[in-house]
């Protein structure tokens, strides 16, 4: 042993003897000194993570059904060693919704128990559910690596270790091969055995590092169904997804698949002939898998651990239920969990590190892998991890890879981290879309009012950074900020005429023109006969090359908000089968057969928790072409050009203005009521740019930013004909335990400069330390 690692041994001892071990809250960097000081083993490590698991991984809902009366006791799939217990009370739907007796609509789903595809003996939660108060447990991780316990094909005894003997009567085959695979305690063994408390940190920088994956990663030691409840032949897959073989690799522990709706966000409904029979009175707080349930927010377990699909991953790690979580992000998916649970993300601009190779997709033109942790120091030194020696981070299997070496850092993303105490010289463009509510919306002014104040004074008056903030035609400029001379609106209109044109001529699901000024300037043209185009008598090309040019004020609502939407994409069609064929490909090889290869075959053999979703798989089913055959706008093009405008629209506000980075709000609303009334609108115009990200493709992190204790919520209202539950604005705050509700800040870099928005952003990390770990989820006694 050298004299320097000595010293490093001894300086860690000291800091141990004045600061003992503990696991909640703890660091990478923490973690690794206790293992150096001989404090704790990675056996106990993984070993405490499984006792919190037992003690707050449980079941946090409960039905909704059209008596209120108790359903009989039913166990779930053992998780921690137990099975899940599901509430056996049930909340009526008349203390659910209000005049339910008037209620003319189509058929409620009502809630209820029923057996699962995947493993008939293991019941599941489907229909409307609420959370339950204080609930004291979260259901964050779907399935644990424990031998026994992590595969429905090969579980109990068919999963027994190879030292104690063949396998029971009836095992199938693959079950042989399976049970050689070790489990996370029994690697964590191999690793306190082959290192102790000498662990080669530079070779194996995730070293012990326990983590949760969001279920569409490939796990070949754990069920994998990308959230969904199917009955495959095999139910693990045969490789993992090169970002949990790289950390495997690394020395983390494969610990556990976290709840996620199922295929990244259930995937829409592309229209057809199938429609539900039953109908939920609301999906919101609904981050549902068939096979794992729904997880619940560790601030207020009534609520949603977020709108977005990775909420599992985002909660696992708020509630130190392991360490490390990698999620997937769609539409608002690893961005809209940190953001609700309090913790630190790091999401990669597409495709810097791939997704869809080795995964269950819902958009392959948007999909992306974000890194949740608690402080952004340790998903830093994750990205480091997750780049091969050879390969860097491109993965042939994900061709969204195939980008420019030059866009990512040629030194470590960690060594960027926590460098700079002071912001003061660097530039900052504040994102007011972002903050923007409409007039009458009450519910997202607790949090926007929170963020403007935390952006002015943490980040200008104490990090002293110069704050740079756009204009909104919506937006009260702040008179002591300075004013971009480039906002996000001066951009599209210089730079729409180039890229993307046809978002001119959109129309409202009504027929009308979006962008009616645009309308009512032009002539009709030949190439719009039969729409409301054209009253005026300006040729469309001049009005774009005026525009362009200043001379002529754009459209009054052209901006980063009107401009995110898309048309729908047929991409999933062509993204299950090609991942079902790729799976069962990779079992063949090592002599296995799997028969779940195509749509009809998973439809046949799938349940799921809402019969819209199954009206929607079928309608999936019959899909025949790529290109949206509703809809002139094609979904895949729109993606693709969407990036291309949004970026340069980013990259001229930065330049324009000599910016650094930019920030914003993720999003002005709290998590809503599980199975609550919805925002009217949310996640689209006119309500905040939070699509931006994904649309865009661009590298954002998010920081805990704080709490807010009011919180406003809709409630619900039968519409005046009584066939439909509508939203009804609150008029008072619903009262919040302590500390609140969290809010997170977004930072935004242009790709190859993200070593400039980790500055910032640690910096306000430090300044700040907003993050406070959910008080009904702490130490464990």
């Amino acid at each position: 042993m050298n004299d320097m690692h000595v010293n490093e041994k001894a300086a860690a001892s000291q800091a141990g003897a004045a600061q003992p071990f503990r696991l909640e809250e703890a660091t990478i960097d923490d973690m690794h000194a206790a293992i150096r000081r001989g404090e704790i083993t990675v056996v106990q490590i993984v070993q405490r993570y499984i006792d919190r698991c037992k003690a707050f991984n449980g079941v946090s809902s409960m039905l909704v059904t059209e008596d209120g009366k108790p359903v009989p006791a039913a166990a779930g799939t053992v998780r921690a060693g137990a099975p899940l217990k599901f509430p056996t009370d049930t909340l009526s739907v008349r203390d659910y919704v209000p005049d339910y007796d008037r209620y003319r609509g189509t058929p409620l789903e009502f809630g209820r128990m029923e057996a699962t595809a995947s493993d008939p003996a293991v019941m599941q939660q489907y229909g409307m559910i609420v959370g339950i108060p204080n609930a004291g447990q979260v259901n964050a991780l779907s399935t644990l690596n424990i031998r026994g316990e992590r595969s429905t094909v090969c579980k109990g005894d068919f999963d027994r270790h190879p030292s104690l003997g063949p396998l029971p009567p009836g095992a199938p085959p693959v079950c042989e091969f399976f049970r050689h695979l070790p489990d996370a305690l029994e690697r964590a063994a191999e690793l306190d055995a082959e290192y102790g408390t000498e662990p080669d940190l530079e070779k194996m920088p995730m070293y012990g590092v326990v983590f949760s994956f969001k279920d569409p990663f490939d796990t070949k030691d754990m069920h994998s169904m990308g959230g969904a409840d199917a009955a495959y032949d095999i139910d693990v897959p045969a490789r993992d997804h090169i970002l949990v073989d790289q950390l495997r690799k690394k020395g983390a522990i494969i610990f556990a698949k976290s709840v996620s709706t199922e295929y990244n966000g259930r995937a829409g409904d592309p229209g057809g002939r199938h429609k539900p029979e039953k109908v939920l009175v609301s999906t919101l707080g609904y981050q549902r898998t068939s096979w794992g349930g729904n997880p619940s927010n560790p601030y207020d377990t009534t609520r949603s651990a977020s709108l977005g699909s990775s909420s599992g991953s985002a909660l696992s790690v708020s509630a130190n239920l392991c360490m490390i979580g990698l999620g997937e992000e769609t539409r608002a998916s690893t961005r809209g969990p940190a953001n609700h649970n309090s913790v630190a993300l790091i999401l990669p601009h597409k495709a810097m590190i791939g997704f869809d190779g080795g995964a269950i997709g819902a958009d392959i033109h948007n999909d992306r892998t974000g890194i949740h942790a608690r402080k952004i120091g340790d998903a830093a030194k994750v990205l480091d991890a997750l780049k091969d020696p050879v390969e860097g981070y491109y993965d042939p299997r994900d061709p969204f890879t195939t980008v420019p070496r030059s866009s990512s850092l040629s030194t470590p993303y960690a060594s960027h981290v926590y460098k700079s105490k002071s912001l003061k010289g660097k530039r900052i463009g504040i994102v007011r879309e972002s903050m923007y509510c409409l007039p009458d919306d009450v519910a997202g002014r607790p949090i926007t009012t929170a963020a403007v104040r935390e952006i002015k004074e943490v980040l200008g008056k104490q990090l002293g950074a110069t704050l740079v903030e756009s204009s909104y035609r919506h937006w009260t400029p702040d008179p002591e900020v300075e004013a971009m001379t480039v906002d996000f609106s001066k951009a599209l209109a210089r730079l729409v005429p180039v890229f993307m044109p046809d978002i001119l001529y959109r129309l409202t699901p009504g027929g009308e023109p979006v962008f009616p000024e645009f309308a009512a300037a032009i002539r009709r043209t030949e190439f719009q006969p039969g729409k409301f185009f054209g009253s005026g008598t300006m040729n469309p090309i001049d009005y774009m090359v005026e525009m362009a040019e200043g001379r002529i004020a754009p459209p009054a609502n052209l901006d980063i908000i009107t401009v995110q939407h898309q048309a729908d994409s047929m991409a999933f069609r062509f993204h299950i089968p090609q991942y079902l064929s790729r799976r069962a490909e990779d079992w063949k090889k090592l002599g296995f057969d799997e028969t779940l290869v195509d749509f009809p075959t998973l439809n046949a053999r799938s349940k799921f928790w809402g019969d819209d979703h199954r009206a929607a798989f079928k309608n999936w089913e019959e899909v025949i072409d790529m290109r949206n055959p509703l809809d002139e706008r094609q979904g895949v093009t729109e993606r693709l050009m969407l990036r291309e405008l949004l970026r340069r629209v980013d990259m001229m506000v930065i330049l324009e203005n000599h910016l650094d980075g930019l920030v914003r709000l993720h999003t002005p609303y709290p998590p809503g009521k599980i199975g609550g009334a919805p925002y009217p609108g949310f996640m689209g115009a006119p309500r905040n740019e939070s699509a931006y990200g994904p649309n865009a493709g661009l590298t954002e992190i998010l920081i805990p930013a704080g709490y807010v204790t009011e919180v406003y919520d809709y409630t619900f209202k039968l519409n005046a004909d009584g066939t439909r539950y509508v939203p009804e604005p609150p008029t008072a705050p619903t009262p919040v335990p302590a500390p609140g509700m969290p809010f997170s800040l977004v930072f935004r870099a242009e790709p190859g400069k993200e070593d400039l928005i980790l500055d910032i952003a640690s910096a306000y990390e430090e300044a700040s330390k907003r993050r406070v770990m959910p008080p009904s989820f702490g130490p464990l006694a």
